[in-house]
């Protein structure tokens, strides 16, 4: 077994973390998990306050899940789903089926959130060359300022964050763009002209929209003003465009619904799933499309409308038991009822003192998920400089103090596995108001 100290240096000299400056990268070395706690490889101990990046839904190791994983491995590790299924899959696409708004019946895996929204904008595309009425045109997507979508060309294309996607612009296709629908910057109504607006002039060259309901996480957990999400899928209905729905960090309960397009009734066209879906514990998505989509590709195959798209692991069967598992964890256990309410509550009562801070411009809560917004000054709205990089500090300072988050830019994000408990919620409160304090 290699030693703390061989791991250490192995991982600078060998491994190239993602979304890292590895010029400034510090080793942090993690051996095992258990609930809302991670452990490194010298025994230290890290409240998980961002759940691993917004996966670990449940909790690390959850004993259903795992069991539900050991026990698949037992019968079948892997096998293709090119021209074959398996059963946890065809379980899972059941439940999802049932579980999606509408008749979003019709389920394609992927292995994450990113090709999850590849294949949505792709079938997108393809759907309207080969729809009962072909619409050849049809080959632009509208998007959102600040949105995310994934870092895969096709996804990157369609989000709108300037530093993650400016260097790759020449590798990109052209999108049409409309500013994030912030609530701090108008009601339903003033967004939703906008949108209109384009849609009046552009719904003929327009194959889809692509969203994120009711808040925009990588913007920094932007909210969405009430009743938006609605008006746009009624737009879109209006003006014959197709409605992607990316709730690859919303879905599976952290808003208060199973999905955040529950909260308004809406329907997508397409929905795409990852994250949470098997609770953080192995790699799997899904992008959900109605019948009326699926049925577009059907027909003799030398018409050539297959849709000739998958990824070799993409419905894995222990990824597939896991978040059947995961399921029955959220049903079984009143996840939805009983634990998010419960832990929203006490997420808000814990962040309130906060939103008074002078150097907290606001907190911005959906459900189980949050972000505080840093400030130089409160009163007058002054941001501090981006050089200054207030928030990766804030974070470094309270991974010091054993709890571990992650900044997006100025806000920290604060989004915990649904298994924290109310000491745990507290110290989580408390470290990061301390280390608000020692940065700012």
């Amino acid at each position: 077994m290699p030693t703390p100290a061989e791991l250490t240096d192995w991982d600078l000299r060998h491994f190239w973390h993602s979304f890292t400056q590895m010029s400034e990268y510090e080793p942090m070395v993690i051996e095992r998990a258990e609930g809302s706690w991670l452990v490194d490889v010298h025994g230290r101990r890290y409240l998980d306050g961002v759940s691993s990046l917004w996966c670990n839904l449940l909790g690390h190791r959850h004993p259903r899940i795992e069991a539900a994983i050991a026990q698949q491995l037992g019968k079948l590790p892997h096998a293709t789903t090119l021209g074959m299924a398996n059963v946890p899959a065809v379980e899972l696409a059941k439940q999802l089926a049932d579980l999606a708004p509408g008749e979003l019946n019709r389920v394609f895996y992927a292995s994450d959130g990113a090709c999850a929204v590849e294949a949505a904008l792709k079938i997108a595309f393809q759907y309207w060359l080969q729809c009962p009425t072909p619409r050849q045109g049809k080959t632009k997507y509208l998007a959102y300022d600040s949105a995310y979508h994934g870092d895969t060309l096709g996804s990157t294309a369609v989000g709108g964050i300037e530093r993650f996607h400016a260097l790759y612009k020449p590798l990109l296709f052209d999108v049409l763009r409309l500013p994030p629908p912030d609530a701090r910057l108008g009601d339903a109504s003033h967004h939703l002209a906008r949108l209109e607006q384009m849609l009046q002039q552009r719904h003929e060259e327009i194959a889809a929209l692509v969203i994120e309901p009711l808040l925009q996480g990588a913007a920094g957990m932007v909210l969405q003003p009430p009743g938006y999400l609605r008006g746009v899928r009624e737009l879109t209905k209006r003006y014959d465009v197709l409605l992607i729905a990316d709730e690859i960090v919303t879905g599976f309960c952290r808003t208060g619904k199973m999905f955040a397009c529950d909260h308004e009734e809406v329907t997508p066209d397409m929905l795409c799933l990852g994250k949470s879906i098997t609770s953080g514990t192995l790699p799997l998505a899904a992008t959900l499309a109605t019948d009326e989509i699926y049925d577009a590709f059907l027909g003799d195959y030398t018409t050539g409308c297959t849709f000739h798209h998958g990824h070799t692991y993409a419905g894995n069967p222990m990824a597939a038991a896991a978040a059947c598992a995961t399921l029955d964890v959220i049903a079984d256990e009143r996840v939805l009822e009983d634990t998010v309410p419960r832990l929203a509550d006490r997420m808000t009562r814990v962040l309130a003192p906060l939103g008074k801070h002078p150097h907290v411009a606001g907190v911005r809560q959906l459900g189980t998920i949050a972000g505080v917004e840093l400030c130089a000054d409160r009163t007058n709205g002054v941001a501090f400089p981006p050089k200054e990089r207030r928030g990766y500090r804030v974070c470094k300072q309270a991974t010091a103090q054993g709890v571990w988050l992650r900044p997006l830019g100025d806000v920290i994000v604060v989004m915990p596995p649904l298994s924290i408990n109310d000491a745990e919620l507290e110290l989580l409160g408390r470290v990061l108001a301390e280390s608000i304090d020692a940065v700012c």
